[in-house]
């Protein structure tokens, strides 16, 4: 968006990425069943780069609390096993040849208030980003006004489209981070 012209679906755009990111970031979050998104942040040191642990290797979930990785290069074993235990999801590798199997503990009190705590952390970046998006909008308005290329009345009516976009947004946000807390609480 430029600074000559309006765009209310590029603004939209943008503040629906911060809602996707929102999602990604939250299907990472352990709930007490095993999900193959739970290892997504996962990145492993594999031919010299980091890489997402899905472009080395299959996750599955055989069983409702435990999560397989079939580790497609057998040099690459160690390294796939290293990055589990190093991305801080508390989760422990057995491993058996090239399988890698992770059982999913029950998640007690103390660590589900935390993983709660985290989802209301990534809640509100979503909506810090939200907010910024919605500035830019309203800044781009302001000098179109300023600039004598839009009326007030027209002013006025795209920052009360932009707030409104940003409003639904943000209840879309708050909408997830409830669905996700609600997940992490029952037990």
């Amino acid at each position: 968006m430029t600074a000559g012209n309006f765009d209310l679906n590029d603004l939209k755009r943008r503040m629906e990425g911060a809602v996707a990111s929102l999602k990604h970031e939250l299907g990472g979050l352990r709930t007490g069943r095993a999900a193959i998104s739970m290892l997504e942040p996962v990145q492993v040191d594999a031919y010299g780069s980091h890489m997402p642990l899905n472009q080395v290797a299959t996750v599955s979930v055989p069983e409702p609390r435990l999560l397989s990785v079939q580790v497609w290069d057998k040099s690459m074993v160690k390294a796939v096993e290293t990055a589990i235990v190093n991305s801080n999801l508390g989760l422990s590798p057995a491993t058996e040849g090239q399988v890698i199997r992770l059982r999913i503990p029950e998640l007690n009190e103390e660590r589900r208030k935390e993983l709660v705590k985290v989802a209301h952390k990534y809640a509100e970046a979503a909506r810090v980003a939200v907010r910024h998006v919605r500035r830019d909008g309203l800044d781009v308005v302001k000098k179109l006004e300023k600039d004598h290329k839009i009326s007030e009345d027209d002013q006025e009516r795209h920052s009360g489209e932009v707030q409104k976009a940003t409003d639904a947004t943000i209840a879309d946000i708050d909408k997830l981070l409830a669905t996700k807390e609600k997940e992490i609480l029952t037990v």
